[in-house]
């Protein structure tokens, strides 16, 4: 749903509000994109909350505070004038009171680049490599440090607030993954990392085996494990629990060690990954920009332009045949991907979110020409069916009631299900009939 607003932002002081003495629910963690003029702010929905509140506040005078209610929305769009500046903030509120403030977010909007209607394919290559994908992975090395900060932080003070600060930076550092699975080519392929990273599902009986040896839970042990015993979902489910309600006493001293070595791995390879696109490093940013241009992977910029596109089209093919279909065809709880965190929906929107990063060549506040300039310029109106494809899709799979595990066996949540299923899927048709075919005479 979009909303008007003359300004959005938020007291920096929201950054600093304490949290420990936090009410129900749980903050909300908010994230924001800009877009020429065109600004969205997105935050996880929050167990229990019915409704949630904007704060913002203009920048860098951070005055007056300003708020609109939000109902039970999650994402809010506006168009601001150019040299706007602000910072945002979210609240949750259910009926036993309010959250303290999410993270805040500050951006600003840029003048629109005239250029980038009119940027050639190497430019939108170069350019979507650098501002969509590095920008990315940058991003995510950045929470995954932060997640495992929280974690030794958590380790030398297990309580059930250091706890929540644990299950928040995991979250906060599953949404840039679940972006970067639309283009699951290059280096996360070739080295294998993506399945050392979120393997689906955990084995909960060798991991109890494990937990129950005498060996020594360091990182090269870990690392010598089954993929299905490290990675996102092996941390996900020993901090949060089977069903959402661990506590900072349910994690025994065994349990601790593993989680140590296992969320230090992971970090591993999620600085493994970003270095691989790193110009200091592996470099593969310039090996993806050059297409057609002496790059050895791609011989052709059409081959780099295909292999964007197909990487939308497997995401959005998963999520509506496979991540969602999958439990809902089965009414199984136990097929549900981030089960344990309630992430579940989330990760289905972010996957989505990663559709169209790609396709408007932004990530966040990394912004530049994209596959859409592409298109417009070449079939205005394909452009505007696929902009609305992917906001059907999002509003479906937002639709959804809360948590997905439970939904898939309630029937108003199956019809709404089966509702985000046809949505996705209808977004994959016109990428693979419409978007796929004609991108090779575009000019």
């Amino acid at each position: 749903m979009q909303y008007k607003l003359k300004t959005l932002a938020v007291a920096i002081g929201l950054a600093t509000a304490s949290i420990s003495s936090y009410a129900a629910p749980q903050e909300p963690g908010v994230v924001v994109s800009v877009e020429g003029t065109k600004v969205t702010a997105f935050w996880n929905p929050v167990i229990g909350a019915t409704e949630y509140t904007l704060f913002y506040a203009p920048y860098p005078a951070l005055t007056p505070i300003g708020s609109t209610p939000m109902a039970g929305e999650t994402d809010i769009t506006v168009d601001l004038p150019v040299g706007a500046s602000y910072a945002v903030a979210i609240k949750a509120k259910d009926p036993s009171g309010e959250s303290n403030y999410s993270n805040v977010e500050f951006f600003n909007v840029k003048a629109p680049n005239s250029a980038d209607a009119n940027a050639s394919i190497s430019d939108i290559i170069s350019s979507t490599a650098t501002n969509v994908v590095l920008a990315s992975y940058n991003d995510f090395a950045t929470k995954s440090k932060e997640l495992t900060d929280a974690l030794l932080t958590f380790k030398f003070a297990p309580t059930d607030e250091n706890l929540r600060k644990v299950q928040f930076a995991w979250r906060d550092t599953r949404r840039p993954w679940e972006q970067t699975e639309s283009f699951l080519f290059g280096p996360v392929d070739t080295q294998g990392i993506d399945p050392a990273m979120d393997s689906w599902p955990v084995n909960r009986t060798d991991l109890d085996a494990v937990l129950n040896s005498n060996n020594k839970l360091d990182i090269p042990f870990v690392t010598a494990l089954a993929d299905t015993l490290h990675g996102f979902h092996t941390v996900e489910y020993l901090i949060f629990g089977a069903n959402n309600d661990k506590k900072a006493a349910d994690i025994t001293d065994r349990e601790m060690e593993y989680l140590v070595s296992a969320t230090s791995l992971l970090h591993t390879h999620i600085n493994t990954l970003a270095d691989a696109w790193r110009p200091t490093s592996g470099n593969f940013v310039k090996e993806f920009s050059t297409a057609g241009k002496g790059s050895a992977t791609y011989p052709s910029e059409t081959a780099a332009l295909q292999e964007l596109i197909n990487g939308m089209i497997v995401i959005v093919d998963e999520v509506g045949n496979g991540k969602i279909s999958k439990p809902y065809s089965e009414s199984n709880h136990e097929l549900v991907e981030s089960q344990f965190s309630f992430n579940s929906l989330l990760d289905f929107e972010n996957n989505i979110r990663g559709v169209e990063n790609i396709y408007l060549g932004r990530y966040l506040q990394h912004d530049g020409p994209g596959l859409n300039d592409l298109v417009r310029r070449n079939n205005a109106e394909l452009d505007t069916q696929i902009r609305q494809k992917i906001d059907t899709a999002i509003n479906a799979i937002q639709a959804i009631p809360f948590p997905f595990r439970d939904s898939i066996k309630d029937p108003q949540g199956r019809l709404l299900i089966k509702t985000a299923i046809d949505k996705v899927v209808e977004l994959q048709t016109l990428l693979e009939s419409q978007l796929l075919p004609n991108i090779k005479f575009a000019k």
